[in-house]
C-alpha cells in the first residue's frame, strides 16, 4: 500500500475550514499535514480536528516544505494562476479552487507547466465526482430521454456583503466566475457537447462585478437557457428535456447544503422515477479521485475540461458587452 498523499492548504478561508480541509482529512489515501496562515486564531479551528497540523506563516513557506506532496488553493480567484504555477514549480500537485483562471487563455500556461513537471493539477470542480452527475450523464447519453433538445439551468443566492471577495472586481469576483462554472460546466459534462454560439446574454453589473446573467446559447444539437445570480433568493435546478423524457436535477450543485441530491426522470405515460443520494460528500470524493489520479487513474475534470467551461464564460461576457 502506497504512503498517503500529504496535503497543505494555502490560506485559512472559511470554505477551506468548513469543507475542503475536512474532506482532505477524511479522504482515503490523503493526510492533512500543513496550513499556511499568519493568523494563529484562524489556524486554531483547523487544529481542532487535526492536532498534528503544521502551520506556516506564509504561502511560500508551505510550498518549500519538503514533507508536502500536494496543495489545495482556496485563495481569491485573481490569485489562482499565480499560486498554481508557483506550487507546480515547487514540485507539488495542485488542486485549485474554481475558477482556476479568469480567462480561458490563462489555462494554457498551467497546462504547459503541468505537462512539463509531470505533476497532477486540476480545478476543484467537485460535482463531476458526485454519483448524481455520473448517473445523469449515463441517462442522457444513453438515450433515456430520447434526443436531447433543450437544457435549462438556474443557480442563485443572495450575497450583498460589500466586503465579500465575490463582490470585489480586484479579487476576481462576479457571479459568472463563482457559479456560472456550475451552470455551464455541468451541461458540458453531461452532454459531452460544446457551445457553438451565444444568442443572448443579459448581464447586470454592480460595482464592477456581474451579479445577474441570463444566457441563451446553442450547443451542437440542443439549445440552452440559463440564469445565474448573486442577488436573488437561493435556487438551483438543471433540466434536460428530450423528445422522449425530462430529467430534472433538484439539488444539482450544493448537495447536503442546499438540500438532498435528488433527480427525477419522467418518461412516456407520466412514468416518474426518483433517485436520491443522501449524505454523500462530493468534496471527499473529489480528493480521493485527485489522489487516485496522482497514482495514474483517469480524472473526470482535467484542466482541458475546465478550460472549456471558462471559454464559455468568456463567450458570455463577450456577448454581453464585456469581452
Amino acid at each position: 500500500m502506497s504512503e498517503p498523499i500529504r496535503w497543505g492548504v494555502l490560506g485559512a478561508s472559511k470554505f477551506a475550514l468548513g469543507a475542503m480541509a475536512r474532506a482532505i482529512h477524511s479522504a482515503e489515501g490523503s493526510e492533512l499535514a500543513a496550513l499556511a496562515t499568519s493568523s494563529p486564531d484562524k489556524a486554531a479551528p483547523f487544529r481542532a480536528f487535526q492536532p498534528r497540523l503544521r502551520v506556516h506563516a506564509d504561502y511560500q513557506a508551505l510550498l518549500d516544505d519538503a514533507e508536502i506532496d500536494a496543495v489545495y488553493i482556496p485563495l481569491p480567484n485573481a490569485m489562482h494562476v499565480e499560486w498554481t504555477l508557483k506550487a507546480l514549480d515547487a514540485g507539488k500537485h495542485v488542486l485549485c479552487e474554481k475558477p482556476l483562471a479568469m480567462k480561458a487563455s490563462e489555462f494554457d500556461a498551467v497546462i504547459a507547466r503541468r505537462d512539463a513537471t509531470g505533476l497532477m493539477a486540476a480545478e476543484a470542480y467537485m460535482i463531476v465526482h458526485h454519483p448524481q452527475w455520473i448517473r445523469a450523464r449515463e441517462l442522457v447519453q444513453g438515450g433515456a430521454i430520447g434526443k436531447l433538445r433543450h437544457v435549462e439551468a438556474a443557480f442563485s443566492f443572495n450575497n450583498t456583503e460589500t466586503g465579500n471577495i465575490r463582490n470585489k472586481p480586484e479579487t476576481g469576483g462576479g457571479g459568472l466566475p463563482d457559479i456560472g462554472v456550475y451552470a455551464f460546466g455541468s451541461v458540458r459534462f453531461v452532454t459531452g457537447q460544446e457551445p457553438v454560439a451565444i444568442r443572448h446574454a443579459n448581464i447586470r453589473y454592480e460595482n464592477g462585478v456581474d451579479v445577474y446573467a441570463q444566457v441563451a446559447a446553442d450547443f451542437e444539437s440542443f439549445d440552452y437557457s440559463g440564469m445565474v445570480s448573486m442577488r436573488l433568493f437561493p435556487r438551483q435546478e438543471v433540466t434536460f428535456h428530450g423528445d422522449e423524457g425530462v430529467l430534472k436535477m433538484l439539488c444539482p450543485f450544493n448537495a447536503n447544503t442546499f438540500g438532498q441530491a435528488e433527480m427525477t426522470l419522467e418518461t412516456e405515460g407520466k412514468r416518474v422515477v426518483h433517485e436520491r443520494w443522501p449524505g454523500i460528500d462530493h468534496y471527499k470524493l473529489q480528493v480521493e479521485a485527485f489522489t487516485a489520479a496522482i497514482h495514474g487513474a483517469a480524472y473526470a475534470c482535467p484542466l482541458e475540461f475546465s478550460r472549456g467551461t471558462q471559454a464559455m464564460i468568456d463567450m458570455v461576457y463577450a456577448a454581453g458587452g464585456n469581452g
